[in-house]
């Protein structure tokens, strides 16, 4: 598995991961840095390009990756390089989705490895990472990775979040 940064090359696999996120009901599409089906390819492009070195208020700079085997897609994930209010609470340092048709393969926790070696690069030395309570997956991923579990925080809508702390 490589993490890549996305790039014009990549277009019509990232539309056809994105799609099947869709396909599935997933309307958010996890560490892809807000990707929406109303913004094109390109524009997205250069947005989470911009965003490793200037954002607008209430963001962060940050990277996005595309998670890469044999070819394929099989995930997205950000890396935040600082945290803001919000993040504290509910974001973290990282952020990482799987293709639904790729669950339950590893690819989650490959994918967090491997951003984990990228943060201190970013100036990052104990990484935040959280999950939906619930979501046993990642909270199992997070783990893997040398997460450890600090506390629970309830956010506006009821959804309550579970945070881990990763010492790099």
């Amino acid at each position: 598995m490589q993490l890549i940064f996305p790039t014009m090359e990549h277009k019509q696999a990232a539309l056809d991961y994105f799609q099947e996120h869709y396909n599935n009901n997933e309307m958010h599409i996890n560490g892809s840095s807000g990707y929406s089906r109303d913004e094109n390819y390109e524009t997205w492009l250069e947005r989470i390009t911009l965003a490793q070195t200037t954002v607008p208020p209430g963001w962060v700079p940050g990277s996005t990756y595309f998670g890469i085997v044999d070819g394929e897609i099989v995930g997205t994930i950000a890396i935040r390089n600082c945290l803001n209010d919000s993040l504290i609470n509910s974001g973290g340092h990282i952020g990482y989705g799987v293709r639904p048709t790729q669950r339950r393969k590893g690819y989650a926790s490959k994918m967090l490895a491997l951003a984990l070696q990228k943060c201190p690069g970013f100036g990052i030395e104990k990484a935040l990472v959280t999950c939906d309570k619930g979501n046993i997956g990642s909270a199992k991923t997070i783990m893997k990775n040398g997460g450890v579990f600090e506390n629970e925080f309830t956010e506006e809508s009821g959804n309550v979040v579970e945070r881990y702390w990763i010492l790099l």
